[in-house]
């Protein structure tokens, strides 16, 4: 059976988990409203203080959905309660990120700045001129936006500049040696 997809979801206080028809579950916290349709398949209860999926049948697209379940409905409520946030990292000489208003504006190089405006639930903040901290309570917005930054210019190896990860590590290349 599925290790992840066996294990409750505690609720913290102050969260209400509803689950509707369809599987149709609403998590309400602290920090906002979370939605979400989950497989018709999946048997999702609201038991007390913790949440319990359990599946039909042990056929092989139950099990891929049994552990996904559960870890969509954790974040959800980890979302709710303390949110999620990605910090990214501006390197390169005048490479930098500035913020207006729902504006982020990123100066890579490039010969016009790169404007960004914040989607919905998402929020970004600027820490001095290289740090980008994404915020939100959606695990897959907050990625996904973190993810769209990075691509406008993404590290390279030789020097190591352009926007990446705080936690990443870039495998650096040699450059090219003179001819003797």
């Amino acid at each position: 059976m599925s290790r992840i997809g066996r294990m409750p979801i505690a609720i913290p206080a102050g969260v209400t988990v509803e689950v509707a028809e369809n599987n149709k579950v609403t998590v309400k916290g602290p920090k906002g409203t979370l939605e979400r349709v989950f497989p018709a398949e999946m048997e999702i209860k609201a038991e007390g203080a913790e949440v319990v999926v359990s599946r039909p049948n042990d056929l092989k697209r139950m099990k891929s959905f049994h552990g996904l379940t559960r870890s969509l409905l954790h974040n959800m409520v980890v979302g709710v309660t303390e949110g999620f946030e990605k910090k990214l990292e501006v390197n390169g000489v005048g490479y930098r990120a500035s913020k207006s208003g729902k504006v982020l504006t990123l100066n890579l190089g490039y010969s016009h700045p790169v404007e960004m405006t914040d989607p919905e639930g998402v929020e970004t903040v600027v820490e001095g001129q290289n740090v980008i901290i994404v915020k939100g309570i959606d695990k897959e917005k907050v990625g996904q936006f973190a993810a769209d930054i990075r691509d406008k210019r993404r590290p390279e190896p030789y020097k190591g500049k352009g926007i990446k990860y705080a936690d990443e590590t870039i495998r650096r290349k040699v450059g090219k040696t003179g001819k003797k």
